[in-house]
C-alpha cells in the first residue's frame, strides 16, 4: 500500500548509510558483472536487518531515496522485497506467494480458516494451472484480510521463514484465528491466501515459464477452476480472482485491480439496492489532498437527486501522484459499469473523514464533501464503511 514518504536529509543511522551507498552503486552500475559486486553485499546487509527486525532503518533509507534518487529507490525496494519474500534453503530458496481474491457483498466478506477439503482442492488447481511441474507447494490455512497480512518487511520475512518447513514438506501452516486482528467491513475488499513454493536454481516456478504455458491461459484457467474451488469460502459474495504471484507483486496487482472492481461492485450494489439501472446513476469524481494529492473519491447519486448515497475511494499507487491519466481511468471504469453521467470537480478537497464513524467524505454535485447515506429503508444490512 502507498505510504507518505518524508525524506530524511541527515541523521541516517550507520546501517542506513551503508545501504544507501550500496543501493546508489547498484543503481549506477553499468554491467551485470558490476551488479553482483554491489548486490551481494546489499542483500547480506538487508538480510541482517530483516533478521534483527529493524524496520526503521529500511524505511528511513527508502524515504531518503524516494526524494533524492528514484532509480536507487526502485533498486533498493526491489532488493528489500526479494530479501523478505525469498529465503535460502539447502536446495535452493522458498518464495512467498499471495493468491488474491476480489470480493463484494452487502453482507460481511469472510476472513476465516480454510477447511482441509478446500485446501486440498486449492493445491490441485494451483499446481495444475499456476505452478510449474514438480514445484513443491506449502499453504497457510487462512483466508486473510488486508488487516491480517504481515505488516512491513520484517514481519513478511518472519512469515516466509515460518513457511519454509511447511513448503519443503508440502504441508499446511496452521494460523490461529484467535490471534488474528479484527477485519474492517467494506462493501468490496480483497482476501488473500498465502502460500510458498520451493525455487530450485535454473528451474521454472510458474506454468507460464514452461514452453507449453502462457500467462493469459493460466489466468483464465485459474479464474475458472480456482473460482469454483473458493465458492464455499465466500458464500453470498461476488468474486473475481487475480493471478497468484510473488507476495509483493501480487499485492500490488490486487491493489490496482481492486479499484475498478470496487466501481463495478458499487454499480451492481446500487442497481439492486435502489432498483435503478446503472444509467440512472451519477458519479461525481474529485481529488483529495493531504500535503499532496493522495486519492480520488467518487460520490454516487441518482440522476434524479443530489444526495450522495454511496462512495468509493480510488487511492493513488506508486508513481501516480502527478499522473493526468487517473481521471480517465476512473471514467473508463465507470462507463464499463454502465454509468455515463460523470462529473469531474477541480476542487482541492482536504482528506476528511467523518468524526463519528470514520468513513470518508465524498464529493457531491454541489461541490461539497459530504457523508454518503443510503435511504433509511435501504441501509439496514450495509457495512459501516463503504470502500
Amino acid at each position: 500500500m502507498k505510504r507518505s514518504r518524508l525524506g530524511r536529509r541527515s541523521g541516517l543511522p550507520r546501517e542506513a548509510e551503508e545501504i544507501l551507498w550500496l543501493a546508489n552503486g547498484l543503481a549506477e552500475s553499468g554491467s551485470r558483472a558490476e551488479d553482483a559486486g554491489w548486490e551481494n553485499p546489499l542483500l547480506k546487509a538487508l538480510e541482517a536487518l530483516l533478521q534483527a527486525g529493524d524496520e526503521e532503518v529500511l524505511t528511513s533509507t527508502l524515504d531518503h531515496l524516494y526524494n533524492t534518487n528514484q532509480r536507487a529507490y526502485d533498486v533498493l525496494a526491489d532488493c528489500i522485497e526479494t530479501s523478505a519474500e525469498q529465503l535460502l534453503t539447502p536446495a535452493g530458496e522458498v518464495l512467498l506467494l499471495a493468491v488474491p481474491v476480489l470480493a463484494w457483498s452487502r453482507f460481511s466478506i469472510p476472513a476465516s480458516a480454510i477447511p482441509a477439503k478446500v485446501l486440498n482442492n486449492l493445491r490441485v488447481h494451483l499446481q495444475a494451472h499456476v505452478l510449474a511441474q514438480g514445484v513443491k507447494l506449502g499453504l497457510a490455512d487462512a483466508l486473510f484480510s488486508p488487516d491480517q497480512l504481515p505488516q512491513g518487511y520484517c514481519e513478511t520475512a518472519r512469515f516466509t521463514a515460518a513457511m519454509i518447513e511447511t513448503t519443503l514438506a508440502e504441508g499446511v501452516l496452521h494460523i490461529d484465528q484467535e490471534t488474528q486482528p479484527e477485519t474492517t467491513r467494506f462493501l468490496s475488499d480483497v482476501r488473500y491466501i498465502l502460500a510458498a513454493v520451493e525455487v530450485r536454481p535454473g528451474q521454472p516456478v510458474f506454468h507460464w515459464q514452461e514452453k507449453d504455458g502462457s500467462k493469459e491461459q493460466a489466468g483464465e484457467q485459474w479464474r475458472a477452476q480456482g473460482g469454483a474451488c473458493l465458492l464455499p469460502l465466500l458464500a453470498g459474495c461476488a468474486m473475481e480472482l487475480v493471478l497468484p504471484d510473488a507476495y509483493f507483486s501480487a499485492c500490488r496487482q490486487a491493489d490496482r485491480a481492486s479499484r475498478p472492481y470496487s466501481v463495478r461492485a458499487s454499480a451492481a450494489f446500487l442497481s439492486t439496492t435502489l432498483d435503478v439501472a446503472p444509467g440512472e446513476l451519477r458519479a461525481v469524481v474529485a481529488p483529495f489532498y493531504d500535503r499532496q494529492i493522495e486519492e480520488y473519491r467518487i460520490g454516487f447519486t441518482t440522476t434524479k437527486g443530489k444526495n450522495v448515497v454511496h462512495g468509493v475511494v480510488w487511492p493513488l499507487l506508486g508513481p501516480e501522484d502527478d499522473s493526468a491519466e487517473v481521471p480517465g481511468q476512473i471514467e473508463a471504469a465507470l462507463k464499463d459499469s454502465g454509468i455515463t453521467r460523470i462529473e469531474h470537480l477541480d476542487n482541492r478537497f482536504p482528506l476528511e473523514y467523518c468524526d463519528d464513524c470514520g468513513a470518508p467524505m465524498y464529493p457531491s454535485p454541489d461541490g461539497d464533501a459530504v457523508h454518503a447515506e443510503l435511504p433509511e429503508d435501504k441501509a439496514e444490512q450495509m457495512p459501516r464503511h463503504l470502500h
